[in-house]
């Protein structure tokens, strides 16, 4: 299985607009973030997770040659309205493709993009997407896939294990349920938005008291914004670093 950060950053991305800090002119590639996703290969099948606002360029910069699944964490613009540029797939292989994610999550895309789900034959529009809701584990191209309930603030949100890495983005909280679901982790992404406190997401304090609790033999930060730098990593304890865009890990 390997693992591609598509896009390391919190909403806003790095550089945001109109910012002229250190971070925002920096000229490490490793501080120039596009909104998080991630995209895991397993079996020769690829799946991607949430449709970020920037998925027609993480796309381009990756080559990918095709999206096989797709998984969505929850529907706040960051993660989700990149969904239309997933027509160009289409376009080439004529197959619409299966997503899944909360019965919540599901049902809000469904209500948000209805033409991306249903199609809109009078304007030309094919069906790109079938909504599949979640909350069990199952089996994709070979990989076990568990759901993992978060809180994202006030808001709930989806991590997702895969085998023995979990993808946890935009949490502030991990439900006492959700704690054994990530025991015997190889891999661990968590968000880590920054270094100042925040109320819907972890910061760096934060996720890394959470990975001493998990204990995964590798963590990797993301979502973060431009109170990061990337070499500030060098601060971070041992088997922690700050993910980048274009980052793999093979398990």
């Amino acid at each position: 299985m390997k693992i591609t950060i598509l896009g390391s950053g919190t909403s806003t991305g790095v550089p945001m607009v109109g910012c002229h800090c250190q971070v925002c002119g920096s000229t490490d590639p490793r501080d120039k973030r596009t909104r998080a996703s991630i995209l895991v290969e397993s079996c020769g099948q690829r799946i991607l997770v949430d449709t970020s606002t920037d998925l027609r360029a993480q796309a381009l910069r990756e080559g990918i040659p095709h999206v096989d699944a797709v998984l969505f964490t929850h529907t706040h613009a960051d993660h989700i309205h990149g969904i239309d540029d997933l027509r160009g797939f289409y376009f080439i292989h004529r197959r619409i493709i299966p997503c899944y994610g909360s019965p919540g999550t599901m049902q809000s895309a469904t209500d948000k993009f209805a033409y991306i789900f249903d199609g809109l034959t009078s304007e030309g529009y094919s069906p790109l997407l079938e909504p599949f809701p979640v909350e069990d584990p199952f089996k994709l191209f070979g990989c076990r896939v568990v759901p993992v309930p978060i809180k994202h603030g006030s808001f709930d949100a989806t991590g997702y294990r895969f085998d023995n890495a979990a993808y946890l983005t935009d949490c502030s909280e991990i439900p006492e349920g959700s704690l054994a679901l990530l025991e015997g982790l190889e891999l661990l992404i968590i968000d880590a938005l920054r270094f100042s406190p925040h109320p819907n997401h972890f910061n760096i304090e934060g996720a890394l008291q959470m990975a001493q609790k998990l204990r995964p033999r590798r963590t990797l930060f993301t979502h973060l914004t431009h109170e990061v730098r990337h070499s500030d990593g060098s601060r971070l304890p041992a088997g922690v670093e700050f993910a980048y865009d274009g980052m793999t890990v093979e398990l």
